[in-house]
């Protein structure tokens, strides 16, 4: 049976107490450190999700575009991004009413995939936010009024930032975008007091430069991913790489994402994505570390601990992109991360090691079918699997959640020069002509690999997802829909129409004792999807609502 809300309501009330343990806030992007996007939150469960209201509807007023935003939580405020890096705004969730908007200023800019702003992280009564033109900027939490601004990559260059920072102690954590305009990416850890650099940790490493990576960039010449045939010629491979023994300098390896933290071992664990040219490998012989890898990093120093690389020297575009999670299963660390491939790996925190690889949780076809002229069907297409989507976890279930994608492609080969600024894929990928575009949203048991239960969606689903200690897990679909499941079965108990694509990772908080639910429903334009400009934050019907409720029931007939 599917649930709907018909009514708005924008109101505040009463409502059962949340435990005082349980987290009250969501302060930094994946809900905390480790990436879950587990709320301990329980007020809003399996019983009573189908009388879920919205609370509260916050419109930016800004140009729309794709609205990728999970609003941060402290107390009672919250911080809000916007497309374009057109605001930074902050609200008071008590009067519903704006405190203060900072407008940005957005110079020359490249970026790929569309306008997006994932959100900003907090620390020392600062905001920290990127721009699209490869800024980070600090703001003062209570005025809004800005503190300083560094400039660590030049967006004439093609680099942008789209994840919303991490802090980890003193610094600000951020990964740079572009591996699509010939870049050389890097994450920075920042000083959060004066914004001076701290560290740079480069994702394309240099020949001799990484211990982790002695040979640099060309790796090891894997003919593999794992037992999967990636049908490399690398007899070829290497009799070119003097010809382009520089090609490592506009390798690629954007960061899209937040890294997942973990405090103890002091790692940073974070996902690297495309080398570039995207498609054309005879430009770029060699692995091409670290793009599509999975990576972890000291947080004192940006030093490499280990990699694992999903797809060496990838010609698909089927590059590391949604962020990774931190997990205890069976009493070891492990780091989950869902792939494009549509396989998600689980690992060994501390070494890296594969412990294992889920099953597929989209179509898997003609899977590393080279491209040619006249061009090869292959499946997952070049947005995945899983495009960027965050995943997140049960850990009383060990279950992930995955948002994935059904998008048939053809790959074809006519190769391109590097020019600066200017997209370089190298090659093409288009929708293969009367093929099915569809989704799947799918949970998986990290203890098996297996899949426990999957719901076939009628669009390609980006977005990301939030699993509760109530037993649910949230996600929002491009047609505007926005659901709860049982976290257990998969069933869906209720859904709200929000007019625009629900394509952000949802949170949850505690204001004055009552659980909500918040989303960022402004569509995206990657897909296509319908846009908006507005934030939506979800609760249990005040006494007014429910009286409301109860009297418009009782003239339906």
């Amino acid at each position: 049976m599917r649930w709907y809300s018909c009514l708005v309501f924008v109101a505040c009330g009463l409502g059962g107490a949340v435990t005082a343990h349980a987290q009250a806030n969501w302060t930094t992007y994946g809900g905390a450190d480790w990436n879950q996007r587990w709320s301990t939150l329980k007020q809003i469960n399996t019983q009573n999700v189908h009388s879920l209201v919205a609370r509260m509807v916050f419109q930016t007023g800004t140009r729309p575009g794709s609205f990728e935003n999970t609003p941060i939580v402290a107390g009672d405020t919250m911080y809000v991004t916007t497309p374009y890096d057109e605001a930074v705004i902050a609200y008071n969730l008590d009067t519903r009413r704006e405190i203060w908007r900072f407008s940005y200023k957005l110079g020359s800019s490249s970026y790929c995939c569309g306008p997006d702003n994932r959100g900003v992280a907090l620390a020392g009564g600062k905001v920290f936010f990127g721009t699209l033109d490869g800024h980070v900027v600090a703001l003062n939490a209570h005025t809004g009024q800005q503190v300083w601004d560094t400039q660590i990559a030049s967006a004439d260059s093609g680099y942008s930032i789209t994840p919303a920072p991490l802090i980890v102690g003193q610094t600000v954590v951020v990964g740079v975008s572009g591996g699509e305009y010939g870049i050389r990416g890097h994450v920075d850890a920042l000083n959060i007091d004066t914004g001076k650099p701290v560290w740079r940790w480069y994702s394309i490493p240099a020949p001799g430069e990484d211990p982790v990576a002695p040979n640099g960039w060309w790796g090891v010449w894997a003919p593999k991913a794992e037992e999967a045939d990636l049908h490399r010629d690398i007899a070829r491979e290497k009799a070119d790489s003097a010809t382009h023994a520089d090609a490592w300098k506009q390798g690629g390896g954007g960061v899209w994402m937040t890294p997942a933290y973990d405090k103890d071992l002091n790692l940073l664990f974070l996902t690297v994505g495309n080398p570039s040219p995207d498609l054309d490998g005879s430009a770029r012989p060699g692995d091409n570390l670290f793009t599509d890898c999975i990576v972890a990093i000291d947080a004192s120093t940006g030093k490499t601990r280990w990699y694992y690389q999903v797809v060496p020297h990838d010609v698909w575009d089927l590059d590391e992109t949604s962020p990774p999670a931190v997990v205890m299963l069976d009493g070891r660390k492990v780091v989950v991360q869902a792939g494009k491939t549509a396989w998600a790996y689980v690992l060994d925190a501390k070494t890296g090691r594969l412990i294992r690889k889920t099953q597929n949780f989209t179509p898997q076809k003609n899977m590393f079918a080279l491209p040619t002229p006249e061009g090869t069907l292959m499946l997952p297409g070049a947005n995945g699997g899983t495009e960027w989507s965050p995943i997140s976890i049960d850990p009383s279930l060990d279950y992930a959640y995955v948002a994935g994608l059904n998008q048939p492609m053809l790959y074809m080969t006519h190769p391109a020069p590097y020019a600066k600024n200017r997209l370089w894929l190298g090659s093409a990928f288009k929708l293969a002509p009367g093929a099915s575009q569809n989704g799947t949203f799918t949970a998986l048991n990290l203890r098996t690999g297996k899949i426990a239960w999957q719901n076939r969606m009628d669009q390609p689903m980006m977005g990301g997802s939030l699993a509760t200690a109530g037993g649910l897990v949230f996600t929002g679909e491009g047609d505007g829909n926005f659901d709860a499941y049982d976290a257990h079965t998969g069933k869906l108990l209720w859904q709200f129409a929000a007019g625009a694509g629900c394509n952000a990772a949802p949170m949850s908080f505690a204001l004055h004792g009552e659980e909500m639910i918040g989303v960022a429903c402004g569509g995206n334009f990657q897909l296509g999807y319908s846009l908006g400009e507005a934030v939506f934050v979800f609760g249990l019907p005040t006494p007014t609502q429910r009286a409301h409720a109860s009297k418009a029931s009782g003239n339906l007939r």
